[in-house]
């Protein structure tokens, strides 16, 4: 038997394993010491040993936990829920103004955290009281917090983005650069279909009482500016010195943790307690992805020392498969492979099979790293797993489960739209990569 075939035998044993509800990366490490002994002999414990390391010690990846540290101490921090209230006030006599203070209020946490869990929950802890004491319909407010929730996985300092970039060979930050534009086009997006919606039947957002909007304009004006200008300047000094280039994500980053500590402690919320919490929330999360992403590179080592991911794209170039074909049926196929995977594996393992034949076509790495991003967010609203879903049933139990899957649909469909506005038009993901570090 040929190594290539080998390959795809444990590609194939793969998914087997991991749908049948083993540990994903017990599975990935165990599957790849087998396999690789099998083709490789001794020297997988050879490729073991540097992939770890060599992984371990990329400081790109040390702005995944710093990253993380900055959303769980501005989560603690409580700003987004006085901007939230300050937007609900100033909008309140208009239908519907709970979907655009939950939309809004989401796209600026999205951009203080690249955490997917906890911008739904705390969003979903913020609105979804609100909405069910305001009378607002069970399904679109499900759908707009779980949407406005997933922007944190695209829009910078998306963690995602910090993984991809090393994987995909392609600079971080340009890929934040690349993904601010479509992240605005999703949120834009959201806006517009809420709207719609409740235009066509007021029903659905009926407008606050008048003794809810009983509070002084001043009142008003300082919670909106307080809860909006720290995590606005937070925001700009961490991404603007990353895209600027004025900074490495790392360092980007390591401003992020210094500042998200001085905002938290001006307003009062610094203690032992959120620090302690937040570094354990912290090391929680970031040894996930990272030996997620240990297991995933290993694993994809010893798929590539086989030699089969040069196997299926000289196959595929010789079918003379068209690039228009090949990047949709990619992005399909990580569609599908979302549901029962983390964005881990998809990214470190599945899309590595497919850069041969991407850079043969020469197909920009940036654009299709974005569209891939989109893509991957959709899964979070995708059922039967929907992880969104289930984040927001845990904050708002007596919410039916089949209601929140029907109120996400749409939204998911929306994405879509997003993919293939993006697919059609790449210029909306390349403006500011070009205009910021030039064409390559």
């Amino acid at each position: 038997m040929s190594l290539e075939i080998l390959g795809l035998i444990l590609l194939g044993l793969l998914f087997v394993v991991i749908l049948g509800g083993f540990p994903i990366s017990f599975t990935l490490i165990f599957l790849g010491m087998v396999f690789g002994y099998i083709g490789l002999g001794n020297r997988v414990f050879y490729l073991m040993t540097y992939q770890v390391f060599g992984t371990m010690m990329d400081t790109v990846l040390a702005a995944v936990a710093m990253f993380t540290f900055m959303g769980y101490v501005l989560e603690s921090a409580g700003l987004m829920k006085r901007l939230f209230h300050a937007v609900q006030l100033m909008c309140g006599r208009m239908h519907g103004s709970l979907y655009l203070a939950t939309i809004f209020t989401a796209t600026l946490f999205a951009a203080a955290t690249g955490i997917v869990g906890a911008s739904v929950t705390i969003i979903a802890l913020m609105a979804a009281p609100v909405m069910l004491k305001a009378r607002y319909d069970v399904k679109l407010s499900a759908g707009t917090i779980c949407a406005g929730g997933t922007l944190g996985i695209l829009i910078p300092p998306s963690v995602m983005l910090v993984v991809m970039g090393p994987v995909l060979q392609v600079s971080v930050a340009r890929l934040y650069a690349g993904a601010l534009l479509p992240g605005l086009l999703l949120s834009g997006l959201y806006l517009i279909y809420t709207m719609v919606r409740v235009w066509r039947n007021p029903k659905l957002g009926p407008p606050l009482s008048d003794e809810e909007l009983d509070v002084p304009a001043s009142v008003l004006v300082r919670e909106f500016f307080l809860g909006l200008i720290p995590p606005a300047v937070l925001i700009l000094v961490t991404l603007g010195s990353i895209v600027s280039g004025w900074a490495t994500p790392t360092e980007g980053a390591a401003l992020g943790c210094a500042g998200s500590l001085l905002v938290t402690a001006a307003h009062g919320r610094l203690s032992w307690t959120v620090f302690k919490d937040s570094v354990f929330r912290t090391v929680q999360t970031s040894s996930m992805v990272m030996i997620l992403l240990v297991a995933s590179t290993f694993l994809g080592a010893v798929f590539s020392a086989l030699g089969t991911p040069a196997f299926i794209a000289h196959t595929l170039v010789s079918w003379n498969v068209p690039p228009t074909f090949l990047i949709l049926l990619i992005l399909i196929v990580c569609f599908v492979l979302g549901w029962p995977l983390e964005w881990v594996p998809i990214v470190v393992i599945i899309v590595p099979i497919f850069m041969p034949v991407l850079q043969i076509m020469k197909v920009d790495m940036v654009w299709f790293s974005i569209l891939l991003a989109v893509t991957l967010q959709t899964c979070w609203l995708s059922p039967p797993v929907a992880l969104s879903a289930y984040y927001l049933k845990g904050v708002m139990p007596r919410w039916d489960l089949g209601d929140i899957y029907k109120g996400m649909m749409p939204f998911m469909g929306l994405q879509w739209i997003a993919v293939l506005i993006l697919y059609f038009f790449p210029q909306i993901i390349l403006v500011l990569p070009n205009l910021m570090f030039g064409t390559k």
